[in-house]
């Protein structure tokens, strides 16, 4: 297992409880009560280690900004975080523009927040790293938002993949995936996830112990999704 950081503004002993769980047990817990949840496709470009928290939503693309005075790309996001959440934006206009950046990095870290998730590509990475603070996104781009794209809405659902993520929906991400739980889901979603995590203990234990592979993964683990 790798670290991880955990976010205060979950219950302690359900976010504790998902934490210690990667991302294909969750993604395979999800399969086994035909929940959608896992996204692929976003690997983590700085930091280290899982982490895991709740959302708190960012959507930027093409178009005017919702009315009041202006305000730049991701601060009302920052400011709405709790110690602990993770900043999740989507950005999937299809132009090349930011959609996070380095003085919003630094501003969220010393928020306290957990990490970013960005469909769409972000800047300033170089500063995420020096900082070693979690990013998973996309991909990487100079472009500024600036005379490019704006804020759309903050702390609404977004689209990630094609998953939809609520504000508050529970986070997990780690060098393998994304998982997006909803809140009405999770105690049943960690059960079966804990279930399965440790099925695969108990099946490495038994390779360790030298039995043979073949007979560790048969017809059981093939079927273990519908048990």
């Amino acid at each position: 297992m790798t670290s991880n950081q955990t976010g205060s503004s979950a219950p302690d002993a359900l976010l504790r409880r998902l934490s210690l769980l990667d991302c294909c047990a969750l993604s395979d817990a999800l399969d086994k009560l035909k929940l959608a949840g896992a996204v692929s496709g976003l690997p983590q470009l700085s930091g280290s280690g899982r982490i895991a928290g709740r959302a708190v939503t960012l959507r930027a693309g093409v178009g005017s900004p919702p009315p009041g005075p202006p305000r730049h790309l991701g601060a009302a996001a920052i400011e709405t975080a709790k110690p602990g959440d993770i900043i999740v934006v989507e950005q999937k206009s299809g132009v090349e523009a930011g959609s996070w950046g380095g003085l919003l990095t630094l501003g969220a870290q010393l928020r306290g927040v957990a990490g970013v998730i960005a469909d769409g590509p972000v800047r300033d990475i170089d500063e995420a790293r020096s900082l070693g603070f979690p990013i998973f996104a996309r991909g990487c781009t100079a472009r500024t938002a600036r005379g490019r794209i704006v804020e759309l809405s903050s702390s609404a659902p977004v689209e990630i993949g094609d998953v939809e993520v609520h504000p508050g929906d529970y986070v997990v991400a780690d060098s393998s995936a994304i998982v997006f739980i909803r809140p009405e889901h999770l105690e049943q979603v960690l059960e079966a996830a804990e279930a399965i995590a440790a099925r695969e203990a108990a099946m490495a234990a038994a390779l360790r112990a030298g039995k043979p592979i073949g007979e560790v993964m048969g017809a059981n683990y093939e079927h273990m999704l519908k048990s």
